[in-house]
């Protein structure tokens, strides 16, 4: 049984009870709302394409629509990407900024993310322009500068409580990955490792890197320990090196994501914040953990 969901970024929803209906008029099936005026269902959408239909309604709106199956719907496998998703910015730009180079370092992790270079070599590239920069510097930018996505927490903090596992995959950096994952609440994280000789940048990663393979084989390994089939996860991302995990997993979803990785993506939030994965999994707003 399908089910068309509609949600809305809570920090300024655009999502109405007027605007579900006409969903709902066109595409026809049964209105379920998860949090009024955030994120609602529509249950057996009798449209064959509900999706395109309920776009079209929405218009300009700041509404996601997606379609999803109801069977396996909650999942019990989170994988997650961290930079522009777990935390709103992208950490090697930020240590870049530092050393005055962030304009050149970001136009090169800007088109590693939308696919258009090979992911090491980039990682390479951008992590020898940041040669020398000291560990307490790092650190600073860790504590002042790097935020955290909205809805990450909730999103964490609700799969745990019913019974998944959650994990941080990044093509990033442990220094800030670990850190992260501990703020955030994940069981684990994976990620590359600076290396430093005393406390300063080497400029150089330790090998073999977090890239998109990782992150594939990092899913499926955590779902067979598990005995989970790939239909029990979830994986989230923004960039070119999340789409291989984004295929296979149950639910793939592209969050705020390059328009080439949207694309590609079983399913795309463009507006609403990290929340928008419990509604998916058909969590209201009773049942997730803030």
């Amino acid at each position: 049984m399908p089910v068309l969901c509609l949600i809305a970024n809570p920090a300024d929803s655009e999502l109405d009870v007027a605007l579900a209906a006409r969903v709902v008029k066109q595409v026809g099936g049964e209105l379920n709302w998860l949090n009024h005026s955030i994120a609602c269902e529509i249950r057996e959408p009798k449209s064959t394409d509900a999706v395109a239909e309920a776009r079209q309604i929405i218009g300009t709106a700041r509404v996601d629509a997606a379609l999803v199956p109801s069977e396996n719907r909650r999942k019990q496998l989170l994988v997650a990407d961290m930079d522009s998703t777990m935390i709103n910015e992208e950490c090697i730009d930020e240590l870049a900024a530092a050393l005055g180079l962030k304009e050149q370092v970001a136009a090169i992790t800007d088109r590693a993310m939308r696919g258009e270079l090979d992911f090491a070599q980039a990682l390479d590239t951008r992590v020898a322009l940041l040669k020398g920069l000291e560990r307490k510097v790092i650190e600073t930018i860790r504590r002042e500068t790097i935020t955290l996505a909205p809805g990450g927490r909730a999103l964490v903090s609700t799969m745990k409580a019913y019974g998944a596992h959650t994990a941080l995959v990044s093509g990033g950096f442990t220094i800030f990955a670990d850190y992260f994952a501990r703020r955030i609440g994940f069981d684990e994280a994976v990620a590359n490792v600076l290396l430093f000789e005393g406390d300063a940048l080497t400029g150089a990663v330790q090998k073999p890197i977090v890239d998109k393979d990782t992150k594939r084989e990092r899913l499926t390994s955590l779902a067979a320990e598990r005995g989970l089939s790939l239909d029990q996860t979830i994986a989230v991302g923004d960039g070119a090196n999340d789409l291989d995990m984004i295929r296979i997993a149950g639910f793939g979803v592209a969050l705020h994501a390059k328009p080439a990785v949207a694309a590609q993506a079983g399913i795309r939030i463009d507006h609403a914040d990290l929340t928008a994965l419990l509604y998916l999994q058909g969590y209201d707003d009773e049942e997730i953990v803030r």
